[in-house]
């Protein structure tokens, strides 16, 4: 039923208890994980991001897809790992599924609410809405 599964991460709890559900859906169906950090530097910030403050945003990605590696290779489920710089969250992980023949998606969600969720909006549910894959969503162990 599935044999790719994309782990959209950002090194959070919610991330992290995502990574867990995908391991068991991965473990399931002998599926692969891919584990995908992207690195939101939005058209207006483009030019500050030079440097270190890119370097520590690549930094900061790679080691939230480590962790991701890290649990996948532990219950010996296959896995591959990118940190995609640029590009809107929602339409990168959207493209990454288009490109990867990917199956299904198992992302965190950080709960926002009221007026933070209408002034930074919701990556989780922007792909909810738009994937032509089935999407899982995973509260974080606080909410």
């Amino acid at each position: 039923m599935y044999d790719n599964i994309l782990v959209p991460t950002d090194g959070s709890e919610s991330a992290m208890e995502a990574t867990d559900n995908a391991i068991e859906l991965a473990e399931a169906f002998d599926a692969m994980i891919h584990a995908v950090y992207v690195v939101d530097i939005g058209a207006m910030w483009a030019d500050a991001y030079e440097g270190n403050v890119l370097h520590d945003l690549e930094s900061r990605g790679r080691k939230a897809v480590g962790r991701v590696r890290e649990r996948a290779e532990d219950a010996g489920v296959d896995i591959t790992d990118e940190v995609v710089t640029g590009g809107s969250p929602y339409r990168v992980i959207l493209d990454y599924v288009d490109e990867n023949d990917i199956d299904c998606i198992v992302m965190g969600t950080h709960g926002r609410r009221g007026l933070e969720h209408y002034l930074l909006g919701s990556v989780a549910e922007r792909v909810v809405r738009l994937a032509d894959v089935p999407v899982m969503t995973v509260h974080g162990p606080d909410e």
